[in-house]
């Protein structure tokens, strides 16, 4: 068993004794798995029943899509809320010695709730990672080590604080994403054109393996070491901490949202985005939102407005000549954190806030465009898709630069170069028991956008995931690699096989295991 030297204080531990013992094979009941946590030490407090009087309460503390708050959902039968790598090592043991099957949540915003809910009648267990939080930042080195259970906006403030504002890392933009899932599927916002992934800066992980051992990078390998990198952590086993790579940040940096109707001329300058936004120096960061017959252009800036604005008056005159100053919000890169993340009047300490949820049920997808879709198309989808009461919101986030850079095989995470943007599709309601007609939206736009994505796979991001795209079949107690292949290529392309290949080295008995969990290539013989 090895473990990194630089481990947090919530990953430093004593390893439990007979944490081989608990793994020899038994037919006790499921009912049993409680009485081992608490004979291997687990304290009752953290470990929560069913009729715990707090049980509901935790479960819903973090689901951020009320589609899966239901008690129609598959709910688990325990949630443990460990507090140190031991008890995470125990709760995995005593689930495979009684059968009870281990789901894992860091931050509760994945779209399919499959961090915490079952589509199938299964005995599962969830382990709550927001006990397991703590940041250590290296100024010295630029880098950080950070529990699975932090947020994006924990691990934002402490870097910003530690490094006096110069130092940032670069990951997604909402503040309340729990830091292990972003982190193992990939993770991108307003930096990664400069500096890439999330995912691309991760330089050290631990986990507990389907035996129980806590591994570092060393003990792992380097193959599943990279699949965690990007191809779901769930899938390997349990990722407690992770060590990141810090990114130097200006001392100002320059934002600004400016809305553009269709009347005013949204569909010619969301065709030319297409084409300048991806080719922008790597500094320059500019999405856009369409809801309604508006174009809402979002940016970052790693730099001054002065510097900003003859570039976009160059480069993109479509929007760059209704410019002036007065849309720019010249700030530090902390202060833009919550700029973006969060709603008008936020401020710093607000991205510490974790119980900031939403009470919308959502339903998303995605798509990757490689080239430039026409204007006639962009009218279409004004004039019709966006037009209608039922209609949602698709947000389109730029590639090229950092992110394009990089080999598609150097991760799993393969939407590379070549890539223009993403699209993520977005509707929400707010109604229990409603959502037909916004869900048929998402769907029914999907398939139109069929011929203007891309294609041989129609690529997927995998942290935005999505079930109607394929789901696991288990034969034999196995998930299919064959089955698998059908939403499995969509996220990874070729990486896809390198992926099960991981899987078959350190779980190939499919211990960890969900709906779109990576299925071990021992399948496919």
């Amino acid at each position: 068993m090895a473990v990194s030297k630089s481990l947090s204080p919530a990953v430093i531990f004593t390893a439990i004794s007979c944490c081989c013992a608990f793994f020899t094979p038994s037919h006790a009941s499921p009912d049993d798995f409680r009485q081992c946590l608490t004979a291997s030490g687990i304290p009752c407090p953290l470990v929560y029943e069913q009729s715990s009087p707090s049980f509901t309460s935790l479960l819903l503390s973090s689901i951020r899509n009320q589609r899966f708050a239901a008690n129609t959902t598959v709910r688990p039968r325990w949630i443990i809320a460990p507090t140190n790598a031991s008890y995470v090592q125990a709760a995995v043991v005593c689930g495979r010695r009684h059968g009870v099957r281990i789901r894992v949540r860091s931050g509760g915003h994945d779209y399919e709730g499959l961090s915490y809910s079952s589509r199938r009648p299964e005995t599962f267990a969830v382990l709550d990672l927001s006990n397991l939080r703590a940041i250590h930042v290296d100024r010295q080195n630029s880098t950080a080590w950070v529990d699975s259970g932090a947020t994006l906006g924990e691990l934002y403030y402490a870097v910003a604080q530690a490094s006096s504002n110069q130092l940032a890392f670069p990951a997604g933009l909402c503040p309340t994403i729990g830091v292990g899932g972003h982190l193992s599927g990939g993770g991108f916002g307003t930096l990664l054109r400069k500096h890439g992934l999330a995912a691309d800066n991760v330089v050290d992980a631990v986990l507990v393996d389907a035996l129980g051992r806590v591994l570092d990078r060393d003990a792992m390998g380097e193959d599943v070491f990279w699949a965690i990198r990007g191809g779901g952590g769930e899938s390997f086993g349990v990722v407690l901490s992770w060590q990141v790579r810090l990114v130097p940040v200006p001392p100002t940096v320059t934002a600004f949202r400016i809305p553009v109707t269709v009347d005013e001329g949204a569909v010619d300058a969301v065709t030319r985005w297409q084409e300048v936004a991806p080719a922008f120096p790597d500094d320059l960061f500019v999405r856009v939102l369409l809801q309604n017959q508006t174009a809402t252009f979002e940016a970052l800036f790693l730099g001054t407005c002065d510097a900003l604005l003859p570039v976009m008056r160059c480069r993109f005159r479509e929007l760059g000549m209704r410019m002036n100053r007065t849309d720019c919000q010249e700030t530090t890169w902390i202060q833009s954190v919550p700029y973006f993340g969060m709603g008008a009047g936020a401020t710093v300490e607000d991205i510490l806030n974790r119980t900031a949820a939403t009470k919308a049920y959502t339903k998303m997808t995605s798509d990757y465009v490689r080239q430039a879709i026409r204007r006639e198309t962009w009218e279409s989808i004004f004039s019709g898709w966006l037009a209608r009461p039922e209609a949602g919101i698709m947000i389109l986030d730029p590639y090229g630069a950092a992110i394009a850079g990089v080999p598609e095989a150097a991760t799993p995470f393969p939407h590379r170069a070549g890539v223009l943007y993403n699209i993520q599709y977005v509707n929400l309601w707010f109604v229990a028991g409603g959502g037909e007609a916004q869900m048929k939206w998402v769907r029914d736009l999907y398939a139109f956008m069929e011929p203007y994505v891309s294609s041989s796979p129609r690529e997927a991001y995998f942290n935005y995931r999505d079930l109607d795209l394929g789901e696991n079949v288990v034969v034999g107690n196995v998930s299919s690699y064959e089955a698998g292949k059908v939403w499995g290529e969509k996220y990874f392309r070729d990486n896809y096989r390198r992926l099960a290949a991981a899987k078959d080295a350190i779980d190939p008995d499919d211990y960890f295991r969900n709906e779109q969990s990576i299925p071990p290539l021992g399948t496919s013989k």
